[in-house]
């Protein structure tokens, strides 16, 4: 991976639009400013919809991982103020 430490893990993997972002919008409410979520997904709308969320909600897309080209998608997320 890409040597990040993330301090919660929400795995969406096999879900598909809306519920990865609407898990999503639930655990950033639980995790404390500052701290890293990663989100594990497989669903390709996810590409779109996760930095979407973090740009309007104001948290930091970290890093975003396509593994390989396959449909595998990981994301790093600093909840923000």
């Amino acid at each position: 991976m890409v040597g990040i430490k993330e301090d919660h893990l929400l795995d969406a993997t096999g879900l598909y639009c809306p519920e990865p972002v609407m898990m999503l919008h639930s655990k950033v409410r639980e995790i404390e400013i500052g701290e890293v979520l990663l989100v594990l997904a497989t669903d390709p709308s996810t590409q779109r919809d996760i930095p979407k969320f973090c740009t309007f909600l104001g948290h930091e897309l970290v890093e975003q991982i396509n593994e390989n080209g396959k449909q595998k998608f990981s994301y790093y997320i600093r909840k923000g103020a």
